[in-house]
């Protein structure tokens, strides 16, 4: 996507914010009335609805000017989910006290509705420039909007349900009059909004012009609700369509799709584009700090969990549990290489010096100046390091260290459509080669051959159902750590009560780790966890035997938390809307 469209949104200014969340016209903004009368100020509403802050990022920096998102859209979600651990602290989804005034749950309501009055206001007021503008160029901004508005319904419906849903603008009296419009029914028109961009959208842009969204993105986003509403049909269609465009392939390098120097990568369907050079960025300090090493600077906070580091396969396709290559001592050793790709082995190099919490280590080497220094990641020198020693390496580069980062913000890339239409067919019964290619092909690209090297890595043969639908789930975990989309999966497979209920371990005490794990020369895992039917380890056996420690015990209340609550400020002020059961 062109850095051009990055800042553009902000020209607009006031002109296409509003007081309420739902995003009722402002009663005293009359530019609003007198705008979209010219194809540069409909460019300019288009371009707001591509602001990054409507697309996943989390937001610490509200009531700002500034076009920095204090955040980085991956964590927003991955905090919610097993993928995730942290030392010392856990989320409302995950210690189960989401309420109807958590930020997050009014938060993502606000700006999907913000997004969506944008859009409704686009398709309102195009008429205005009929005489000015071309049909096929006002059919493209009508796309574009259309997909915006399909996009934020479609993240709406699938966190909290039945909401409500319009298409036009509002008064304050209709905005307050309005109740919950079932789910099934907005999704309807979500596929509406999506078909009608499928149609009016171009497969890529000139250099020249303006890059929003395409047809490949809008084919992309319908097969994703659908496959999240469990319309298995829809999401299969739209996936292979997509697929069928031949625009999107996979990118070579795994690990280097997800750099900041990486733009512009034919796997990417859709992006926001951030740019250090236009002051889109992950900010130096603060959040863009969390998933750094200590001793850079960084909290070495939250990272992956135990959990995500045994779900990776073995080299042979076999998880931990089953493959005869697996060694818990040397847990990096013979692992899909997206294992070593997302969390930082042991003993490596890393963003200038040498990887090891081991509690001994009490000195490591700095590769920039040749010399040992003090340890701040191993526990046996710093006392608040890594708590179960893991750290990401998925996305991050020198860049997050000395200056503002600013890797696209990855909406949708084409190995999520891959497997969307894989999965989709496996629900419906019709297991053929061309699942097993779609998968392989997500598989074989971390491997770094073709999907027809089939003895150059673990291919996919199985065609039985059950035994496909794990090695998918497998797959999706795999490939898509710390992107925001595990919580997802364990919504709509109705894993999250099972999984959100685990408890989080990490590393004995120093004295304790030294005594019971390093001087029988147990480390790093003490044990091998067995993983379950659904691909889920268990780390219950190494607890009990007093090998690791409780940090603390997750909860995920089955009876409400597969819905949100709908923010307790839209009930107050409006009668007619009802409250999800449970909060």
């Amino acid at each position: 996507m062109k850095r051009k469209l990055i800042i553009l949104f902000f020209a607009l200014g006031g002109i296409l914010v509003s007081c309420n969340s739902l995003d009722l016209n402002p009663l005293s903004k009359g530019s609003s009335e007198n705008w979209y009368s010219n194809e540069s100020e409909i460019q300019m509403a288009v371009s707001n609805l591509f602001n990054i802050d409507y697309w996943g990022v989390e937001l610490t920096r509200i009531n700002t000017n500034t076009p920095v998102a204090d955040g980085y859209s991956q964590e927003w979600t991955d905090t919610y989910s097993d993928d995730w651990s942290a030392r010392a602290s856990i989320s409302d989804i995950t210690s189960a006290t989401l309420n109807s005034q958590s930020a997050k749950v009014t938060m993502t309501w606000k700006y999907a509705y913000k997004c969506i009055a944008a859009a409704n206001r686009i398709l309102v007021s195009l008429n205005k420039a009929k005489s000015q503008v071309t049909t096929a160029k006002l059919e493209q901004f009508a796309a574009n909007a259309k997909f915006a508005r399909a996009s934020q319904y479609a993240k709406l419906i699938f966190l909290y349900g039945d909401v409500p849903y319009y298409t036009g603008t509002l008064t304050i009296d209709e905005g307050f009059a309005m109740s919950r419009t079932a789910k099934a029914a907005i999704l309807d028109s979500i596929y509406v909004d999506y078909d009608y961009a499928i149609a009016h959208l171009p497969t890529a842009y000139s250099k020249s012009d303006y890059q929003y969204a395409t047809k490949g993105a809008a084919l992309a986003m319908k097969a994703r609700i659908a496959l999240y509403m469990g319309d298995w049909a829809t999401a299969r269609d739209a996936a292979k369509a997509c697929i069928d465009l031949g625009v999107y392939s996979l990118h070579s390098d795994y690990q280097n799709l997800f750099l900041p120097t990486t733009k512009q990568s034919a796997e990417v369907i859709f992006a926001n584009p951030r740019s250090v050079a236009l002051g889109v960025i992950i900010p130096k300090g603060g959040r863009s700090k969390e998933p750094l090493t200590r001793i850079v600077g960084g909290f070495g906070n939250g990272g992956p969990s135990w959990e995500l580091l045994c779900s990776y396969l073995c080299t042979d396709g076999l998880p931990i549990d089953k493959s005869p290559l697996y060694n818990p001592h040397l847990p990096f050793k013979n692992r899909d290489p997206r294992c070593t790709a997302t969390i930082v082995e042991f003993q490596t190099k890393w963003l200038g010096f040498m990887y090891q919490p081991h509690p001994d280590s009490l000195t490591v080497l700095n590769f920039n100046t040749g010399k040992y220094v003090n340890n701040a990641d191993s526990r046996g020198y710093g006392q608040y390091a890594q708590y179960n020693g893991l750290v990401w390496k998925k996305k991050i580069d020198d860049s997050w260290i000395d200056l503002e980062a600013d890797p696209d913000n990855i909406v949708i890339r084409y190995a999520d459509v891959l497997l969307i239409y894989a999965e989709a067919k496996i629900e419906l019964g019709e297991i053929d080669q061309t699942v097993l290619d779609a998968m392989n092909k997500v598989r074989s690209r971390a491997y770094g051959v073709s999907y027809t090297q089939t003895s150059s890595y673990p291919a996919i043969t199985s065609t039985d159902e059950t035994q496909l639908r794990k090695t998918l789930r497998i797959e999706r975990r795999m490939e898509f750590a710390f992107e925001g989309l595990r919580y997802a999966d364990l919504i709509r497979w109705k894993l999250a009560e099972k999984v959100l209920n685990k408890p989080i371990y990490g590393m004995l005490d120093v004295a304790a780790l030294r005594e019971k794990v390093v001087k029988p020369g147990l480390w790093f895992f003490p044990q091998t966890a067995p993983i379950d039917e659904d691909g889920i380890p268990d780390l219950s056996a190494m607890y009990n035997a007093g090998l690791i420690k409780l940090l603390y015990q997750r909860q995920f209340d089955a009876t409400k938390q597969y819905l949100w609550p709908i923010p307790s400020n839209e009930i107050k002020i409006n009668p007619n809307i009802t409250q999800n059961p449970g909060y």
